[in-house]
């Protein structure tokens, strides 16, 4: 039922960037740490780079497991489903890293997102995911749902920070510089954009 791909092209790639909603899944390299689960969401958020890799905003959020995850040993693992037109999963298993914004590389990647502002989201980071394994299988048990439309929500919310304050937000929550497991998160102070 399932077919393994050797690039993110075509008919696939059509299909992940159609998908309002995609879900990140990482670990740490302990037995007992904490696998983290993420569901990501506004349109113009994500982009194909290439056939191989793909990148995605990474805004203002309660924690920052993914990125902790991702320093420590950057295993990642995207996902898609279809909830409406024909059933399909996709899965994108890969090397990710995140590009915080004093990297030389941020401004020219930040540039590949043209459909979304990331101003009044507190964007932290930009993750980018290069791809190993790429595999959909047929998703025949996922339901059906609607996208009515994104939340306003984030942006009203982080709309009203700048630099600074966004900084000093991040320092205030508990698993943003450090990681429920202790691994090092987000790198503050925020530099700017």
């Amino acid at each position: 039922m399932g077919k393994t791909y050797e690039r993110i092209d075509g008919r696939l790639r059509t299909f992940i960037e159609e998908q309002p909603l995609f879900f990140t899944a990482t670990a740490p390299l302990s037995g007992e740490g904490t696998v983290n689960l993420s569901p990501k969401g506004l349109k113009g958020s994500f982009a194909v780079l290439d056939e191989h890799t793909v990148a995605y905003l990474d805004f203002a959020g309660s924690n920052a497991e993914t990125i902790a995850h991702l320093r420590e040993n950057g295993r990642i693992t995207l996902m898609w489903c279809a909830f409406q037109g024909p059933p399909n999963i996709v899965r994108v298993h890969g090397r990710g890293e995140p590009v915080f914004r004093d990297d030389p590389r941020f401004r020219e990647l930040l540039a590949r997102f043209t459909g979304l502002d990331p101003t009044p989201h507190g964007l932290r980071a930009i993750i980018v995911v290069h791809a190993e394994l790429v595999r959909d299988t047929c998703g025949y048990a996922v339901p059906f749902m609607t996208y009515d439309e994104d939340r306003e929500l984030h942006a009203k919310r982080f709309a009203r920070e700048d630099d600074e304050s966004l900084s000093a937000y991040f320092t205030k929550k508990e698993h943003v510089a450090t990681s429920m497991d202790g691994l090092p998160g987000l790198p503050l102070p925020l530099r700017p954009i």
